[in-house]
Protein backbone atom coordinates (compact mmCIF):
# COMPACT_ATOMS: atom_id res chain seq x y z
CA UNK A 1 0.00 0.00 0.00
CA UNK A 2 1.76 2.87 -1.25
CA UNK A 3 0.05 5.58 0.69
CA UNK A 4 -0.41 6.62 4.28
CA UNK A 5 -2.95 5.19 5.94
CA UNK A 6 -6.08 6.19 7.87
CA UNK A 7 -7.42 5.47 10.99
CA UNK A 8 -10.29 3.42 9.53
CA UNK A 9 -7.67 1.01 7.28
CA UNK A 10 -7.89 -2.63 7.78
CA UNK A 11 -5.00 -3.89 9.72
CA UNK A 12 -2.87 -6.91 8.73
CA UNK A 13 -4.62 -9.19 11.22
CA UNK A 14 -7.69 -8.15 10.58
CA UNK A 15 -7.13 -8.35 6.42
CA UNK A 16 -6.30 -12.12 7.09
CA UNK A 17 -9.41 -12.66 9.37
CA UNK A 18 -11.34 -11.18 5.72
CA UNK A 19 -9.43 -12.21 3.04
CA UNK A 20 -10.83 -15.50 2.56
CA UNK A 21 -14.31 -14.53 2.25
CA UNK A 22 -13.43 -11.53 -0.28
CA UNK A 23 -13.70 -12.45 -4.05
CA UNK A 24 -10.99 -11.30 -6.46
CA UNK A 25 -11.82 -8.55 -8.02
CA UNK A 26 -12.59 -8.75 -11.89
CA UNK A 27 -10.17 -7.93 -14.44
CA UNK A 28 -10.70 -4.74 -16.66
CA UNK A 29 -8.80 -5.20 -20.21
CA UNK A 30 -5.64 -2.85 -20.09
CA UNK A 31 -6.31 -2.19 -16.47
CA UNK A 32 -4.80 -3.61 -13.45
CA UNK A 33 -6.75 -5.36 -11.39
CA UNK A 34 -7.96 -2.84 -7.99
CA UNK A 35 -6.54 -4.38 -4.77
CA UNK A 36 -9.29 -5.93 -2.89
CA UNK A 37 -8.03 -5.01 0.11
CA UNK A 38 -7.46 -1.37 -0.87
CA UNK A 39 -11.95 -1.60 -1.93
CA UNK A 40 -12.74 -2.43 1.64
CA UNK A 41 -10.58 -0.03 3.34
CA UNK A 42 -12.68 2.69 0.86
CA UNK A 43 -16.18 1.15 2.01
CA UNK A 44 -14.97 1.04 5.40
CA UNK A 45 -13.63 4.45 5.32
CA UNK A 46 -16.96 6.22 3.65
CA UNK A 47 -19.16 4.53 6.08
CA UNK A 48 -17.31 5.50 8.92
CA UNK A 49 -16.71 8.76 8.07
CA UNK A 50 -19.90 9.37 6.23
CA UNK A 51 -18.70 10.59 2.98
CA UNK A 52 -20.25 10.73 -0.32
CA UNK A 53 -19.11 8.33 -2.78
CA UNK A 54 -17.78 10.44 -4.64
CA UNK A 55 -15.98 12.64 -2.16
CA UNK A 56 -13.18 9.89 -1.92
CA UNK A 57 -9.80 10.50 -1.45
CA UNK A 58 -8.16 10.25 -4.48
CA UNK A 59 -5.53 8.19 -3.02
CA UNK A 60 -8.05 5.50 -2.65
CA UNK A 61 -9.27 3.29 -5.78
CA UNK A 62 -11.84 5.05 -8.29
CA UNK A 63 -15.66 5.95 -6.11
CA UNK A 64 -17.27 4.29 -8.93
CA UNK A 65 -15.95 0.97 -8.82
CA UNK A 66 -15.54 1.23 -4.86
CA UNK A 67 -19.80 1.66 -4.99
CA UNK A 68 -19.71 -1.46 -7.59
CA UNK A 69 -18.54 -3.43 -5.04
CA UNK A 70 -19.93 -2.21 -2.34
CA UNK A 71 -23.28 -2.73 -4.20
CA UNK A 72 -22.74 -6.22 -5.48
CA UNK A 73 -21.16 -7.42 -2.36
CA UNK A 74 -24.22 -6.18 -0.45
CA UNK A 75 -26.35 -8.55 -3.02
CA UNK A 76 -24.01 -11.47 -3.34
CA UNK A 77 -24.35 -12.05 0.72
CA UNK A 78 -20.58 -11.44 0.98
CA UNK A 79 -21.10 -9.08 3.97
CA UNK A 80 -23.45 -11.91 5.66
CA UNK A 81 -20.59 -14.96 4.90
CA UNK A 82 -17.84 -12.43 6.99
CA UNK A 83 -20.07 -11.50 10.06
CA UNK A 84 -21.17 -14.98 10.06
CA UNK A 85 -17.41 -16.02 10.36
CA UNK A 86 -16.24 -13.03 12.49
CA UNK A 87 -18.48 -13.74 15.27
CA UNK A 88 -16.92 -16.67 16.65
CA UNK A 89 -13.86 -15.39 17.30
CA UNK A 90 -15.22 -11.42 18.59
CA UNK A 91 -17.13 -14.10 21.22
CA UNK A 92 -13.65 -16.13 22.21
CA UNK A 93 -11.91 -13.22 21.91
CA UNK A 94 -14.33 -11.36 24.57
CA UNK A 95 -13.86 -14.44 26.66
CA UNK A 96 -16.84 -16.34 25.71
CA UNK A 97 -17.81 -19.53 24.10
CA UNK A 98 -18.28 -19.44 20.07
CA UNK A 99 -21.88 -19.93 20.01
CA UNK A 100 -24.70 -17.40 21.55
CA UNK A 101 -27.18 -19.10 23.51
CA UNK A 102 -28.97 -15.54 24.90
CA UNK A 103 -29.99 -12.30 22.00
CA UNK A 104 -31.30 -9.00 23.08
CA UNK A 105 -33.70 -7.56 19.92
CA UNK A 106 -34.50 -3.50 19.57
CA UNK A 107 -35.18 -0.78 16.95
CA UNK A 108 -34.04 2.49 16.36
CA UNK A 109 -35.40 5.20 13.73
CA UNK A 110 -33.29 7.24 12.02
CA UNK A 111 -33.92 10.31 9.48
CA UNK A 112 -33.77 9.96 5.66
CA UNK A 113 -32.81 12.82 3.61
CA UNK A 114 -33.98 14.44 0.39
CA UNK A 115 -33.00 11.11 -1.70
CA UNK A 116 -35.95 9.52 -1.10
CA UNK A 117 -36.84 5.92 -1.39
CA UNK A 118 -39.05 3.58 1.22
CA UNK A 119 -39.92 5.45 4.51
CA UNK A 120 -42.60 6.15 6.91
CA UNK A 121 -43.37 8.37 9.72
CA UNK A 122 -42.79 7.02 13.44
CA UNK A 123 -45.74 8.64 15.72
CA UNK A 124 -43.85 7.81 18.51
CA UNK A 125 -40.57 9.58 17.88
CA UNK A 126 -42.25 11.75 15.30
CA UNK A 127 -39.94 11.20 12.87
CA UNK A 128 -39.54 10.36 9.16
CA UNK A 129 -37.15 7.99 8.03
CA UNK A 130 -36.62 4.56 8.45
CA UNK A 131 -36.30 1.84 11.26
CA UNK A 132 -33.18 -0.23 12.09
CA UNK A 133 -33.62 -3.42 13.92
CA UNK A 134 -30.78 -4.78 15.64
CA UNK A 135 -30.54 -8.33 17.49
CA UNK A 136 -27.19 -8.95 19.48
CA UNK A 137 -25.63 -11.61 21.68
CA UNK A 138 -25.02 -11.09 24.90
CA UNK A 139 -21.77 -9.47 24.12
CA UNK A 140 -23.11 -7.07 22.37
CA UNK A 141 -22.07 -8.38 18.87
CA UNK A 142 -24.44 -8.39 16.11
CA UNK A 143 -25.87 -10.98 15.03
CA UNK A 144 -28.46 -9.63 12.27
CA UNK A 145 -29.91 -6.38 11.53
CA UNK A 146 -32.98 -5.28 9.23
CA UNK A 147 -34.88 -2.27 8.09
CA UNK A 148 -37.76 -0.73 7.26
CA UNK A 149 -40.08 2.39 6.86
CA UNK A 150 -40.37 4.11 10.20
CA UNK A 151 -44.43 3.60 10.47
CA UNK A 152 -43.85 -0.30 10.58
CA UNK A 153 -44.55 -1.82 14.25
CA UNK A 154 -41.71 -3.38 15.44
CA UNK A 155 -43.63 -6.40 16.46
CA UNK A 156 -44.23 -6.86 12.94
CA UNK A 157 -41.03 -7.76 11.71
CA UNK A 158 -39.90 -9.67 14.78
CA UNK A 159 -41.13 -12.98 13.98
CA UNK A 160 -38.25 -12.63 10.85
CA UNK A 161 -35.24 -11.63 12.95
CA UNK A 162 -35.89 -14.49 15.72
CA UNK A 163 -35.78 -17.39 12.73
CA UNK A 164 -32.79 -15.37 11.06
CA UNK A 165 -31.17 -15.05 14.45
CA UNK A 166 -31.56 -19.22 15.17
CA UNK A 167 -30.37 -19.97 11.63
CA UNK A 168 -27.19 -17.73 12.63
CA UNK A 169 -27.05 -18.82 15.88
CA UNK A 170 -28.18 -22.76 16.25
CA UNK A 171 -27.39 -22.90 19.96
CA UNK A 172 -29.63 -19.68 20.56
CA UNK A 173 -31.94 -20.55 23.81
CA UNK A 174 -33.95 -17.49 24.99
CA UNK A 175 -34.57 -14.11 22.41
CA UNK A 176 -35.37 -10.91 25.11
CA UNK A 177 -37.05 -7.38 23.83
CA UNK A 178 -39.09 -4.84 25.18
CA UNK A 179 -42.68 -4.17 25.68
CA UNK A 180 -43.25 -3.29 21.93
CA UNK A 181 -42.63 -7.37 21.45
CA UNK A 182 -45.41 -8.12 22.98
CA UNK A 183 -47.65 -10.39 20.92
CA UNK A 184 -48.90 -14.02 20.24
CA UNK A 185 -47.33 -13.88 16.49
CA UNK A 186 -43.89 -13.26 18.35
CA UNK A 187 -44.37 -15.87 20.93
CA UNK A 188 -45.34 -18.34 18.22
CA UNK A 189 -42.33 -17.86 15.46
CA UNK A 190 -40.35 -17.91 18.53
CA UNK A 191 -41.26 -21.06 19.49
CA UNK A 192 -41.47 -22.35 16.34
CA UNK A 193 -38.23 -21.62 16.22
CA UNK A 194 -37.25 -23.58 19.04
CA UNK A 195 -36.33 -20.45 21.39
CA UNK A 196 -37.96 -18.67 24.30
CA UNK A 197 -38.95 -15.08 23.60
CA UNK A 198 -39.16 -13.19 27.08
CA UNK A 199 -40.08 -9.33 27.30
CA UNK A 200 -38.41 -7.37 30.18
CA UNK A 201 -39.93 -4.69 31.71
CA UNK A 202 -38.91 -2.34 34.72
CA UNK A 203 -41.02 -3.57 37.57
CA UNK A 204 -40.13 -1.10 40.25
CA UNK A 205 -40.58 2.60 39.38
CA UNK A 206 -37.61 4.73 40.87
CA UNK A 207 -36.02 8.00 40.26
CA UNK A 208 -32.65 6.69 38.96
CA UNK A 209 -32.02 5.15 35.75
CA UNK A 210 -32.11 1.29 36.49
CA UNK A 211 -30.91 -0.44 33.42
CA UNK A 212 -32.80 -3.87 32.63
CA UNK A 213 -30.52 -6.85 32.74
CA UNK A 214 -29.08 -7.19 29.14
CA UNK A 215 -31.82 -4.95 27.66
CA UNK A 216 -29.02 -2.26 27.85
CA UNK A 217 -26.49 -4.24 25.56
CA UNK A 218 -28.69 -3.62 22.53
CA UNK A 219 -28.55 -0.24 22.72
CA UNK A 220 -24.79 0.08 23.60
CA UNK A 221 -24.49 -1.95 20.46
CA UNK A 222 -26.98 0.68 18.59
CA UNK A 223 -24.53 3.13 19.69
CA UNK A 224 -21.45 1.84 18.37
CA UNK A 225 -22.90 1.70 15.17
CA UNK A 226 -23.88 5.03 15.50
CA UNK A 227 -20.15 6.01 15.85
CA UNK A 228 -20.02 5.63 12.01
CA UNK A 229 -21.50 9.01 10.48
CA UNK A 230 -22.56 7.27 7.53
CA UNK A 231 -25.56 6.00 10.12
CA UNK A 232 -26.05 9.50 11.88
CA UNK A 233 -28.86 9.54 9.38
CA UNK A 234 -29.90 7.16 6.77
CA UNK A 235 -29.57 8.53 3.39
CA UNK A 236 -29.63 5.80 1.23
CA UNK A 237 -31.95 5.77 -1.93
CA UNK A 238 -32.77 1.61 -1.18
CA UNK A 239 -32.97 -0.69 2.22
CA UNK A 240 -30.63 -3.14 0.60
CA UNK A 241 -27.73 -0.17 0.58
CA UNK A 242 -28.83 0.68 4.06
CA UNK A 243 -28.95 -3.11 5.17
CA UNK A 244 -25.26 -2.75 3.36
CA UNK A 245 -24.16 -0.22 5.47
CA UNK A 246 -25.16 -1.90 8.89
CA UNK A 247 -23.74 -4.93 7.84
CA UNK A 248 -20.46 -2.66 7.08
CA UNK A 249 -20.32 -1.14 10.43
CA UNK A 250 -21.10 -4.55 12.29
CA UNK A 251 -18.54 -6.06 10.46
CA UNK A 252 -16.28 -3.08 11.52
CA UNK A 253 -17.42 -3.64 15.16
CA UNK A 254 -16.77 -7.85 14.95
CA UNK A 255 -12.86 -6.81 13.57
CA UNK A 256 -12.48 -4.74 16.69
CA UNK A 257 -13.50 -7.22 19.01
CA UNK A 258 -11.99 -10.18 17.01
CA UNK A 259 -8.46 -8.80 16.68
CA UNK A 260 -7.93 -7.40 20.27
CA UNK A 261 -5.78 -8.58 22.81
CA UNK A 262 -7.29 -8.90 25.64
CA UNK A 263 -10.91 -10.37 26.58
CA UNK A 264 -13.30 -7.40 27.20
Amino acid sequence: MGRKPYPSDLSDAAWELVRPMVHEAEPHAGKQPVDRREILNAILYTVRTGAQWRYLPHDLPNWRTVYEYFAKWSGDGTWERIEQALRPKARRASGRKPRATLAIIDSQTAKTSESGGPRGYDGNKKMLGRKRYLVVDSAGLPITHQHTPANVHDSQPAPELIREAKRKEPDLKVVLGDKAYRGGPIQRAAAAAGVRFEVGDKKERSSKFVPVPHRWKVERALAWHGRNRRLSKDVERTIESSEGVMAVASIGILLRRATSKSPK
